[in-house]
């Protein structure tokens, strides 16, 4: 390997490490995996950017919000504001400024519902929505994607903003799997996740960094004990359909 090669290999492990120590997550894999992790592409925001389905690729590219690009294709996350008090998720895919799809219907309930992260290999997209509680039937939210899903709905309460995860088909738009992701109170009532950070193993199983209010769940779906205040760091490993958990922790629970 000539030594320029072996320069930026060096560069792309030491970032890759420094990732992974971020996410929470253990050094001691391969090198492959390692790079696996910084070649998918992966974006998220705090705050979900409001466009519609007519909008050129340049007007929503300017509004900053979450978007990954391999190769021409680029695919962007937020929200249209459908009515005063309602908000509904979209997903946009642009292939060298061409829109290709436009995704209006994954959630068409009272509840608000945007979109703020995206992680992509080239193979399989994983996208971030919010769920702030549960109206309508299930056919008209994400409960209809989620039904193998580690958790398959919002729970009980209602105003706490919640993550839901998302498998989505990069051809069409269309979600194959799904699993919400939230926080849970002593009483049984769902808190608040927000999701920071998406990343790929080369395995196909999706860590996700978040921060957790009062409490993170285990694998097992059960609260964990913590001794601080929240938020609390939290991370999680799903395998590929979302259905199952490999490992969970956060920062001061156990």
């Amino acid at each position: 390997m000539q030594a320029k090669q072996r320069f930026k290999l060096s560069r792309l492990t030491t970032a890759c490490v420094r990732i992974m120590a971020l996410l929470g997550l253990s050094t001691a894999i391969s090198l492959s995996e390692l790079q696996s992790h910084a070649l998918a592409a992966s974006s998220v925001r705090n705050e979900a950017i409001a466009f519609n389905c007519n909008e050129s690729e340049a007007t929503i590219r300017a509004r900053g919000g979450a978007s990954v690009t391999v190769g021409q294709s680029t695919i962007y996350i937020g929200y249209q504001q459908v009515s005063a008090n309602n908000k509904d998720p979209r997903l946009i895919r642009f292939d060298a400024g061409r829109r290709v799809w436009c995704k209006t219907n994954y959630e068409v309930t009272g509840d608000d519902s945007t979109g703020y992260g995206l992680v992509w290999n080239g193979g399989n997209i994983y996208a971030v929505f919010t769920a702030t509680g549960t109206q309508g039937r299930p056919s008209q939210d994400f409960r209809r994607f989620a039904t193998n899903g580690w958790l398959t709905n919002y729970g009980s309460g209602g105003g706490a903003k919640v993550a839901i995860l998302t498998r989505i088909n990069p051809a069409n738009g269309n979600i194959r799997a799904a699993t919400f992701l939230s926080s849970v109170l002593t009483n049984g009532r769902t808190n608040s996740m927000q999701v920071n950070s998406l990343a790929l193993r080369l395995n196909g199983n999706l860590i996700v960094g978040a921060s957790s209010w009062s409490y993170p769940r285990r694998a097992n779906h059960a609260r964990m004990s913590c001794n601080s205040a929240s938020p609390y760091p939290y991370t999680i490993e799903f395998t590929p359909n979302l259905d199952r958990v490999i490992r969970a922790r956060a920062v001061g629970c156990r």
